[in-house]
């Protein structure tokens, strides 16, 4: 294990490892579907993440909270290995998600398709709104124009767009409000009918409006899709909680404090740094 993290366990008095899988909530079944076992990371020489092991549960929403520089967002990457984009990153140990071995899997884009990305800042295509749609869907072999039309109405009405853009599918996505755009962003990633979607901080760049509408369509999502959630704001992260890992950042280097339910992580956490930054006095 990383001296910097050991150093932090022995600190806090307890190891922050998995241990037996918590009852979760009754809308929630805790079925292992993406477990992490000893992960590590490094950009060039630097390690960025330490000896990470977590199971993240089917269907419910995980939540990664902590301060910035933690190492959330590489754990994010490194699920559906857009690290391997990264020039120089170097990643350690076993990512699985039910009977895939994540980092031996030869078809990469096989595995985007079953784990969505949507990032911090709306990204769509600088095309038309119904061409991001419509442009992976061919990509991935949806040749029959009326079935992708009926794709394209239907996970536009899913992330509550249909009705606000039906009569302009033609105009530029760039042309959409930073909500619809996002909005939009996720109805691109549904469309390849993903198993997990991974969401990196999707509404810090949204005013509290747009992000209520992201944020309500996060819970409604629960049950259909596996969510993992990373955000800084701690009230959303409470509400929209299934489950909860709290990362920290030790010397440069990021590591698992404490994970378990998200009423337990909020309401009772067990480590003496989670209890610091849920209550908003540490990071």
């Amino acid at each position: 294990m990383n001296k910097k993290c050991s150093k932090l366990e022995s600190e806090l008095g307890a190891a922050a490892t998995l241990g037996p899988v918590e009852a979760g909530p009754p809308c929630c079944i805790p079925e292992p579907w993406l477990r992490v076992r000893d992960l590590s990371v490094y950009y060039g020489a630097k390690q960025v993440l330490a000896d990470i092991s977590l199971t993240i549960n089917r269907g419910c929403v995980t939540t990664l909270i902590g301060p910035s520089g933690c190492g959330k967002t590489s754990f994010l990457s490194s699920l559906n290995r857009l690290t391997d984009l990264i020039p120089g990153c170097r990643v350690e140990g076993h990512i699985s998600m039910g009977t895939l071995d994540v980092r031996a899997a030869k078809d990469v884009m096989s595995l985007r398709r079953r784990v969505g990305m949507i990032f911090q800042k709306p990204n769509p295509f600088p095309l038309s709104i119904r061409k991001n749609i419509e442009m992976p869907l061919k990509e991935h072999g949806l040749r029959d124009r009326h079935e992708r039309r009926q794709v394209i109405e239907s996970v536009l009405q899913d992330v509550g767009l249909w009705d606000e853009v039906k009569d302009r599918l033609d105009a530029s996505a760039l042309t959409l409000s930073g909500g619809q755009q996002q909005r939009l962003c996720i109805a691109r990633a549904i469309a390849l009918q993903p198993e997990v979607l991974l969401l990196d901080e999707p509404c810090s760049a949204l005013d509290p409006i747009a992000s209520g509408v992201v944020e309500e369509l996060l819970t409604r999502f629960r049950g259909r899709y596996t969510l993992v959630v990373v955000t800084h704001n701690l009230q959303q992260a409470r509400r929209i909680a299934d489950y909860a890992a709290f990362f920290w950042s030790t010397g440069g280097t990021g590591c698992l404090v404490e994970h378990g339910s998200g009423q337990r992580i909020f309401d009772t956490p067990q480590q003496p740094l989670t209890i610091a930054y849920v209550n908003g006095k540490a990071g």
